[in-house]
């Protein structure tokens, strides 16, 4: 994995001044810098309301003691996204907003979840938790017989 950030931090700044050049081409240079600063600012306001939604669902969640699975799922997606969106290019953009929008979003959560559980199947094997990552909509958790014995030491906070 960090030969691949590696390339990405290579490859990305390169494919972004190409396509910035490539669109200067065509439509101008002012344009094109007027372009990225309504792109940036457009973002930005997504960003906010965004945020303020991901975090306004998350306190809910807490609040009501639901685990927040697709919650946190979502403030990463905001976070991420944000990130992509304040960075100046168009390809960052085009990924910034389909993480930020709340009608590409799922997808990208869907993506994200599945590209996790890959991962968690991976590293942890076939005796691990089976691909399960609480709240986000994989399959379920592996059950537990009842024949099942756990050591353990019973704390009674009455008898000291």
């Amino acid at each position: 994995m960090p030969w691949f950030i590696a390339l990405a931090l290579l490859v990305v700044p390169v494919l972004e001044i190409y396509v910035i050049i490539q669109i200067g081409q065509v439509i101008g240079g002012w344009p094109t810098v007027a372009l990225l600063l309504v792109e940036s600012a457009l973002g930005a306001w997504i960003i906010k309301r965004e945020g303020r939604r991901a975090w306004n669902a998350l306190q809910s969640a807490l609040q009501t003691g639901k685990m927040p699975g697709r919650e946190l799922s979502d403030a990463a997606l905001v976070l991420v996204g944000g990130t992509l969106l304040l960075t100046p290019g168009f390809v960052t953009d085009i990924f910034g907003f389909f993480f930020v929008l709340p009608f590409t979003r799922p997808l990208a959560r869907r993506a994200m979840s599945s590209f996790f559980n890959r991962r968690l199947t991976t590293q942890l094997g076939s005796t691990g938790l089976g691909g399960f990552i609480p709240g986000a909509g994989g399959p379920t958790p592996p059950r537990q017989s009842s024949d099942d014995v756990i050591q353990g030491e019973v704390i009674d906070p009455d008898n000291k």
